[in-house]
């Protein structure tokens, strides 16, 4: 070995004194000496023993004496020189950097002449240190360890940056997971790819091309691949776990899916990458839901399509309340029939589109003030609703049966003429025969009058005509009970 000149050896001091990084010259005799007596102690499994007692791992950093530090190490821990870092070194290997130590004394343990490890140190200001450590014992002391050369590198700004990552990709996959709103990450490339291909093939008309080829529409639902899905997703489609839904897809996104996904792709044609739209999909259990969709090609993925959001929202019970306020904006809730205002814009309508002839029947339930009058308004609803039974059953579509006042109803038939209407006629009276039937008590009976109006008169003079025909046929009815009531004192 060549000793080297003293020129060269004060280069030597140079260099280490001026390094850029953080250098030890230590002495890991005493460490060695203990781990020898534990061995013939019967140690085999050092980090199990030192785990089993922490005072061990003090034990072994107690033997590590420092010999020699560079003045980037005296700055790096905020000592003014060797002394006051070796007197306080209880403050800069502390807490957490116990066990990590771990790891440095196992690869010795084991025979090797250099190790590292990733840690943390404390300057003596108190500043915690995230310290990348590599170590070497040096040439001509692997029997004593006693010259062991270590670098520290301050990786503190890189731990705080990968920590403050870790952080917010933690906070990200909580917004995703417990969001109140559904969320799907898909990948919509490969259609952005075949949707290319129809391009290049000069197709410019796009609906029609759908509309001719239902097949690509098919080909491009099925190459829809879905990336994630969050919590309330698997909750709104009643399934188990992710895995399972997206195996059971099919069972989502059928029926009705397939016309709004055409609308879909077709923005995406137009080069709408954010969209809305009211939409169909189920429950695994089949149950139908309205859902209210956004989809959103995500920033920076605008040329492949390859990362898409979808948020989908449960407007089921909305569209359940809004179709109730309409079905209750033209239907009478005491007879289920249609009611006052639905009769008048099917007046109108008719009146302007026909079909020709339109027939009218105007119907009214007779005695019902007298059965308000002495039994009561119960008594009187119930006979209403069994006069809505009764229309409800014996009038289809495309004629309609509204109750338009108090106990007076109407029937419209577009496209009816006389004989048609006196069928339908004929029709409630059957039903309303066996309707006397099944309900003991008051008879329900109806006074009916009829009209036909054709092509190029008035509507209007029609429905009165029936009114008329009505009262008329409701004084018949009255002057023969009357009769049948004189008759019968008579026989008194």
């Amino acid at each position: 070995m060549t000793t080297p000149c003293p020129s060269e050896a004060s280069d030597y001091e140079h260099m280490f004194d001026l390094a850029p990084v953080s250098l030890w010259l230590e002495d890991y005799s005493g460490l060695k000496n203990l781990f020898d007596r534990w061995r013939h102690d019967g140690v085999t499994d050092l980090g199990t023993f030192l785990r089993e007692d922490a005072s061990r791992i003090q034990a072994c950093t107690r033997e590590l004496k420092i010999l020699r530090v560079n003045q980037h190490t005296l700055d790096m821990f905020r000592a003014p020189n060797l002394q006051t870092l070796q007197d306080r070194l209880g403050e800069v290997f502390r807490d957490d950097m116990h066990s990590s130590v771990i790891s440095e004394l196992e690869q010795l343990w084991n025979g090797q002449l250099d190790f590292s490890n990733q840690t943390c140190n404390y300057a003596l200001d108190g500043q915690r240190l995230d310290i990348k450590l590599r170590a070497r014992i040096l040439k001509g002391h692997e029997d004593t360890w006693s010259r062991v050369l270590l670098t520290l590198e301050n990786i503190t700004p890189e731990e705080k940056a990968r920590k403050l990552l870790t952080e917010r990709e933690a906070y990200a996959r909580n917004l995703f997971e417990l969001s109140p709103v559904s969320l799907w990450v898909e990948d919509f490339s490969t259609i952005r790819m075949l949707m290319d291909e129809v391009r290049e093939r000069g197709i410019q008309d796009f609906p029609t091309f759908m509309r001719v080829h239902p097949d690509f529409v098919i080909r491009c639902m099925e190459e829809i691949r879905v990336i994630d899905i969050n919590q309330h997703t698997l909750q709104m489609f009643g399934a188990p776990d992710k895995q399972a839904l997206i195996q059971q897809l099919d069972k989502v996104f059928r029926d009705e899916m397939t016309d709004s996904f055409q609308d879909q792709l077709l923005d995406l044609w137009q080069g709408k990458t954010f969209q809305q739209r009211e939409v169909v999909n189920y429950r695994l259990s089949g149950e139908a839901l309205h859902i209210h969709m956004q989809f959103d090609v995500m920033p920076g993925h605008e040329e492949k399509w390859d990362m898409v959001l979808v948020s989908l929202v449960d407007i089921t019970a909305r569209k359940k309340a809004e179709a109730y306020l309409e079905y209750l904006g033209k239907h009478d809730v005491l007879t289920k029939l249609r009611n006052r205002a639905y009769f008048a814009e099917e007046i109108n309508r008719l009146s302007r589109k026909g079909p020709w002839p339109v027939s009218v029947m105007a119907i009214d339930v007779n005695g019902l003030k007298r059965i308000n009058d002495e039994q009561g308004h119960a008594a009187g609803d119930a006979l209403l609703r069994r006069a809505g039974e009764v229309l409800g059953k014996s009038v289809d579509a495309p004629c309609c049966a509204a109750r338009i006042g108090g106990d007076e109803f109407v029937v419209l038939m577009p496209g009816t003429d006389e004989h048609g209407a006196q069928a339908l006629m004929q029709r409630i009276l059957s039903v309303l025969e066996l309707n006397n039937q099944f309900y003991p008590g008051n008879e329900l009976t109806l006074a009916m009058g009829l009209a036909t109006c054709r092509a190029g008169a008035a509507l209007d003079q029609a429905v009165q005509a029936a009114d008329h025909a009505m009262y008329q046929a409701k004084e018949a009815h009255y002057r023969a009970h009357h009769i049948e009531r004189r008759a019968g004192l008579q026989n008194l």
